[in-house]
């Protein structure tokens, strides 16, 4: 079976694709530098997008990257150190193009 493949020669199912997804983490998440955890992994694996506390106790992250990527990162939330992930919730939305990997501070 033929693979289809541009005009550089790479196949399909070698072409990145961008996935951005919003995600809720909950439980002790806030007050225990997984905000800062989370954009230094986000920027290990160059991973844009934004992470903030939310007022009802979880933290939401929106990221964009290799879609492969992407579930690494989510993946490797479970290593922030003093922080304990009860649940994420994650949505894939339309891909963004984001600048960084920023910490909002929204309240």
């Amino acid at each position: 079976m033929a693979q289809d493949t541009d005009a550089s020669g790479i196949t399909e199912e070698q072409t990145p694709r961008l996935k951005t997804i919003e995600a809720y983490v909950t439980g002790k998440v806030q007050g225990v530098g997984f905000r800062a955890c989370v954009r230094r992994i986000a920027s290990q694996l160059s991973i844009t997008g934004e992470v903030m506390n939310l007022e009802d106790g979880r933290v939401c992250i929106r990221a964009s990257g290799d879609d492969i990527i992407i579930d690494k990162f989510l993946s490797s939330l479970q290593e922030c150190p003093r922080a304990h992930i009860r649940d994420i919730d994650i949505y894939e939305k339309e891909p963004m193009d984001y600048e960084d990997f920023e910490i909002v501070r929204v309240y």
